[in-house]
């Protein structure tokens, strides 16, 4: 298996990884106690950068794993890193998710 293999998933976790900088991550240090509010207010300032990069690269990770899989069925070959790019792909969801909750729900608040 190559790393080519496993560009979606890998993709997708790391552009949502980069969204959560700005708002879970954050929450979490200062609800463990950690940091301070400033550090949130700092941080906040840029999600009007990082969660749109986060949706585009989502939606590009899944892009690139189901053009990967039209190509490996009309070739009639086994799709190399497959149980991973989806592991990777719920996993990338899952956290998107959970920004976009702590964005548009828990901030505004």
């Amino acid at each position: 298996m190559q790393i080519v293999d496993l560009k979606p998933g890998i993709l997708g976790v790391g552009t949502s990884l980069g969204a959560s900088i700005c708002c879970v991550l954050p929450m979490t240090i200062v609800l463990l106690g950690l940091g301070s509010g400033g550090f949130m207010m700092v941080t906040m300032q840029y999600r009007i950068i990082l969660y749109p990069s986060g949706l585009l690269g989502l939606a590009m990770s899944y892009w690139l794993y189901f053009r990967r899989k039209q190509v490996c069925e009309a070739q009639v070959c086994q799709m190399q890193g497959k149980r991973w790019n989806i592991a990777a792909l719920v996993f990338s969801t899952v956290l998107m998710s959970l920004v976009t909750y702590v964005d548009f729900f828990l901030v505004s608040l």
